[in-house]
């Protein structure tokens, strides 16, 4: 028997799919998400509809089930403490610290999540030669993988999610000027909020197979995606708004801060849900 015909796609320099065609006429499909996330390839006989087919061992089950779990959880836990400190800053007594300590540990569940996320991909059952079934690596706490989108994308969140701890911790720092809060506050917030998106159009590109965006809308996976990227944006959005202004000591805009990033916590809250089932 000869060889299978295969094709990569991907991103740039980076490949997301592999397609081997056997000389039998059966079509084997290695897709990066749907692999490290459920385990699963894309395989169909000669005219059939492609089904998608776990095989993976029990053992990457195990780890992708937990891990899965662990990341949804973290964001959805999250989101929600994100949103409750945006409500108390916009409700609330006033009282900073209240809102600064509901945030801090609403951020050590986004640490939580991100670094789970990045276990995902190092933890995630490979690819064989030839479409075969899908080989379990031995664990790795870390690893090293840049030409790897799905690891650039999860390494991405992980270091946002450092910076806005940085952020998050400066924020109880009292009698602060104002250069001394953009520095020290907004600067942090910002770099993370940028991170955020860079990892989140990282993740848009590696389901869609190519660096412009895409709309997959019977995809779950996608709408993961595209949910946790609307959340990155509003956080921006809300970042932007609350810069100090140095003549006048006050935020550029209080409202559309809090709002922003109320809204943008309740997106990685529904990111956290939705993640939750895309799993084995």
């Amino acid at each position: 028997m000869g060889q299978p015909e295969q094709r990569a796609e991907g991103a740039g320099p980076f490949t997301t799919r592999l397609t081997w065609r056997r000389p039998e006429g059966a079509t084997v499909v290695w897709d990066s998400r749907l692999a490290r996330k459920r385990g699963a390839l894309s395989v169909s006989g000669p005219g059939d509809t492609p089904t998608t087919a776990p095989t993976a061992d029990a053992e990457a089950f195990g780890r992708l089930r937990r891990l899965n779990a662990i990341a949804s959880g973290a964001f959805v836990i999250g989101g929600a403490l994100f949103a409750l400190g945006a409500a108390i800053a916009q409700f609330g007594s006033g009282d900073a610290v209240v809102s600064a300590s509901v945030y801090f540990a609403g951020g050590l569940f986004f640490n939580t999540g991100g670094y789970t996320s990045l276990l995902q991909v190092l933890n995630a059952p490979r690819h064989s030669a030839g479409g075969g079934p899908l080989v379990t690596a031995d664990w790795r706490w870390w690893g090293y993988e840049p030409m790897r989108l799905d690891w650039l994308s999860t390494f991405v969140l992980f270091v946002g999610t450092l910076v806005f701890a940085v952020n998050l911790l400066d924020s109880f720092l009292q009698g602060l000027t104002v250069q001394q809060t953009n520095r020290l506050i907004w600067t942090p917030d910002v770099i993370g909020c940028v991170l955020f998106l860079v990892s989140g159009h990282l993740a848009v590109a590696e389901i869609c197979h190519r660096s412009r965006p895409c709309i997959r809308s019977r995809s779950l996976g996608w709408w993961v995606v595209a949910v946790n990227q609307l959340g990155s944006v509003l956080f921006m959005v809300s970042a932007l708004a609350a810069f100090t202004r140095p003549a006048t000591g006050s935020l550029v805009n209080t409202d559309i801060a809090n709002w922003g990033t109320l809204y943008g916590a309740l997106c990685f809250s529904l990111g956290g849900v939705l993640q939750a089932f895309e799993r084995p």
